[in-house]
């Protein structure tokens, strides 16, 4: 151990990053930052609260539980505990269970999944933390995430058939646990060190894998492992994003020119909290898009015959989320398919818990209109401005010949039209509502909203750890 107190090149990327990482204080991040870290938090838990009683989760609760030994880190939800490993998989399999928690459009990866399960397994085996100190790590991670992804050029991992989010999320994870450790420089490098030779993941678990749900988890559980071993003085990769050869950019980015300059970009300038986006629908966020458009489309249709749907899509939407569908469907395979989210949404209006349970999946007229869509591929989108790369054309033509067309460049939720944080906490008590009573719900609420000024976390945890009823029995 070199006992030294400095990364190997503080210049260079990773040496930069740990480096910002370790001086971030609350006090640096503007107020509006601040808010939105903590309503993203909010989100999260309420995320976390409806996930924790789906049928998949209690698989995935009974078997994680079995596998890790007996511990007092509390499992959302559950009313059980584990281990602090297995608390990290279960809590961001949680988080992930219904396809409603945050996404970074640019750079895709869930951030809450990773940073908030982090986070409360790092606190309950370091002891008391303070609600400041618990929040600044939340936002070191809302802003390392998305930077790794950039140094990729996001969504071309996921064009690749990378599922990007477990390939950043290390990261993400081991930073935000790192912070809240007290990591200095030095040790924040061995954890993105150790960190990125975790990271994978793979896209193919989007068809029908429960196990699509916990990639997350793995990552979670990797990154917190991570900064464990650097706080022990074990060393990881130093200089990790720009080794030339077995690096993190040099293997992930082969064959795409990955840009290491990204990683430390507008550091504490452009704050990448403000640029993750909060999802409306219970669906792959490249979705959102195509569900606008068929809402807007379903007001011009009422009590009408639909003989046809078209829908035109970008490169990255198109590979990750058009496949044909075959019967039976799993719910994770319609939560990523885009021919299953428009005949949902012109059909019922929503994309909701309520269009995933396993009658609504199997429902005829769901499938008669899913034999009607097509998906086509605009190629000339890989190149449009970022604004536009996502942009989205639903076509629906009537039994009498009219075409109904709506165009989405950006859904409700992208950085140029964001959720607001009023309809965050709405959308916080319509998911946590319908799972436990409305006093504790607004006591979660308020337990978050004042993150700042808590001497310590352990309200929330407690607030948190009580079962659910299930969303979907």
């Amino acid at each position: 151990m070199s006992g030294a107190t400095a990364p190997v090149d503080p210049t260079g990327p990773t040496g930069a990053l740990a480096t910002w990482v370790a001086e971030l204080s609350l006090d640096d991040v503007p107020a509006p930052v601040l808010e939105r870290a903590k309503h993203l938090l909010l989100d999260g838990v309420g995320c976390a609260l409806i996930g924790s009683g789906l049928p998949w989760s209690r698989v995935a609760t009974d078997a994680v539980t079995g596998l890790e030994p007996a511990g007092d880190v509390s499992v959302i939800g559950t009313g059980r505990s584990t281990s602090a490993v297995g608390a990290a998989i279960l809590n961001s399999t949680f988080i992930q269970g219904l396809e409603l928690d945050d996404f970074h459009p640019l750079a895709p990866l869930h951030s809450c999944s990773l940073v908030i399960p982090a986070l409360l397994s790092t606190a309950a085996l370091t002891g008391a933390v303070s609600g400041s100190d618990f929040l600044t790590a939340a936002i070191a991670g809302f802003e390392v995430g998305p930077r790794v992804g950039y140094t990729l050029h996001g969504s071309q991992m996921l064009d690749r058939g990378w599922h990007s989010g477990p390939v950043f999320g290390t990261h993400t994870a081991a930073v935000a646990s790192g912070k809240l450790r007290g990591l200095d420089a030095a040790q924040l490098e061995d954890a993105l060190g150790l960190a990125a030779t975790q990271s994978s993941g793979l896209m193919a678990a989007q068809y029908e894998a429960m196990s699509k749900r916990m990639q997350h988890g793995f990552a979670a559980r990797n990154g917190f492992y991570a900064a464990g071993l650097a706080a022990a003085g074990y060393t990881g990769i130093k200089r990790v994003f720009e080794r030339e050869y077995g690096g993190f950019l040099s293997v992930f980015g082969e064959g795409h020119q990955p840009d290491a300059a990204a990683l430390t970009a507008q550091l504490g300038q452009h704050w990448e909290t403000t640029t993750i986006m909060v999802k409306s629908y219970a669906g792959m966020g490249g979705l959102h898009g195509a569900i606008d458009a068929a809402r807007r489309v379903r007001e011009e249709i009422t009590g009408q015959r639909i003989s046809h749907i078209d829908i035109t899509v970008g490169e990255t939407v198109y590979k990750h989320g058009w496949w044909v569908l075959e019967r039976p469907l799993e719910p994770i395979g319609a939560q990523m398919n885009i021919g299953y989210a428009v005949a949902a949404a012109l059909l019922d209006g929503n994309v909701l818990p309520e269009q995933f349970t396993a009658s609504r999946l199997d429902a005829d007229d769901i499938w008669n209109l899913i034999d009607r869509i097509e998906v086509h591929l605009d190629e000339s989108l890989a190149g449009a401005p970022v604004t536009e790369r996502f942009r989205t054309d639903v076509v629906v033509t009537t039994a009498d010949g009219v075409r109904h067309h709506a165009r989405v460049d950006e859904p409700h939720g992208a950085p140029t039209d964001p959720v607001t944080n009023a309809e965050l906490v709405a959308k916080f008590h319509a998911l946590a509502d319908r799972v436990t009573d409305r006093a504790r719900a607004t006591a979660i609420e308020a337990a978050v909203l004042n993150l700042e000024t808590a001497d310590g976390i352990d309200h929330l945890i407690d607030l948190l750890a009580a079962p659910v009823t299930g969303a979907l029995d």
